[in-house]
């Protein structure tokens, strides 16, 4: 049995060049939204002092070559002492003979990469089709990424941000001027929800950010950070406002975050609920209209990690 292939962060980000993070996991939610994959409930660890997360997702899909196993980590006071908040490793095993075949030490960048796919994907289906300026809400890593990666779906370049902390939302401010975006710092959550017709929330709060009332017609909202059973970016009541509410996993969206809050206040039914690879397949609605409101909860799947790291080493093993 030959040595398991390891993958250097530098070698993963090279490989990356040849791949199309958005496209690999709008079909990775197609396919889990078909039944097609098996990805078990995450596990995951939390921790107060100082404040982190730890989630051990995996599972695989039907047809592929691999089922991976993927660490990752936020802590998120770690920037303050010049460490990225992100961490992490991705295992891949061989399908057939359970194998390790792979060795992914992407330090979590995999997990940021999908991450940010997803919520391309998430504007590519229910987005309106012009958009003046992005709101964000939310100054790290994540915040970036949302945005360059939105840019391959819904082209603009100007940017209206919130961060809790005045300084990091102006450190954000210049970093993305550097890549040749307009950025404002708004002065408030409802400054951004009154100006932007697209959101991104990008925190790991446990207190919702947006209100219902804060929210007008025609706005589409992605809400990415909110991971866990206890973290919440948007109020509940936003919910019940939408017109249209998506999610990467009705099981997985119904046991943390954004829509288990929601769920727990009853301001919506699972019923009304749909997933983003229903809506990619077809077989649900996606936007309709210029003056709807949409919302896309996401939690991230072990699909997008399978698949991403499929595709990376697609061609070695």
């Amino acid at each position: 049995m030959s040595a398991p292939r390891l993958f250097s962060p530098e070698e993963i980000r090279k490989r990356l060049e040849t791949v199309d993070p958005v496209l690999c996991v709008e079909e990775a939610f197609r396919s889990f939204s078909r039944g097609e994959a098996v990805v078990p409930p995450p596990g995951e660890l939390i921790f107060d002092n100082p404040p982190g997360d730890v989630h051990i997702k995996y599972g695989y899909i039907g047809g592929g070559a691999f089922y991976v196993v993927k660490i990752a980590s936020g802590f998120y006071e770690n920037p303050r002492h010049g460490l990225p908040s992100s961490n992490g490793v991705m295992l891949a095993f061989d399908r057939q003979t359970g194998a390790l075949a792979a060795i992914l030490d992407d330090r979590g960048h995999l997990t940021d990469i999908r991450t940010a796919a997803a919520g391309a994907v998430a504007a590519k289906y229910l987005a309106p089709e012009n958009v003046e300026t992005i709101g964000v809400i939310g100054t790290g890593l994540q915040a970036e990424l949302q945005v360059k990666f939105l840019r391959s779906v819904r082209p603009c370049k100007n940017i209206l941000v919130w961060g809790r902390r005045a300084e990091a939302a102006e450190s954000y401010a210049e970093r993305m001027r550097k890549d040749g975006y307009t950025v404002a710092v708004a002065s408030s959550v409802e400054d951004v929800a009154e100006r932007c017709r697209i959101i991104v929330t990008t925190t790991a709060s446990h207190e919702p950010h947006l209100h219902g009332a804060m929210i007008r017609p025609g706005t589409h909202v992605t809400a990415m950070g909110a991971d866990t059973p206890d973290k919440r970016e948007l109020h509940a009541d936003i919910f019940a406002a939408a017109d249209l509410v998506a999610v990467d996993s009705r099981v997985q969206g119904a046991l943390r975050g954004d829509l288990k809050g929601a769920l727990d206040a009853r301001t919506v039914e699972l019923d009304r609920i749909s997933e983003l690879g229903q809506i990619i397949a077809g077989t649900a609605k996606g936007r309709s209209s210029a003056g709807q409101v949409t919302v896309a909860a996401l939690t991230g799947l072990a699909v997008q990690d399978v698949a991403i790291a499929s595709a990376v080493i697609a061609g070695d093993i």
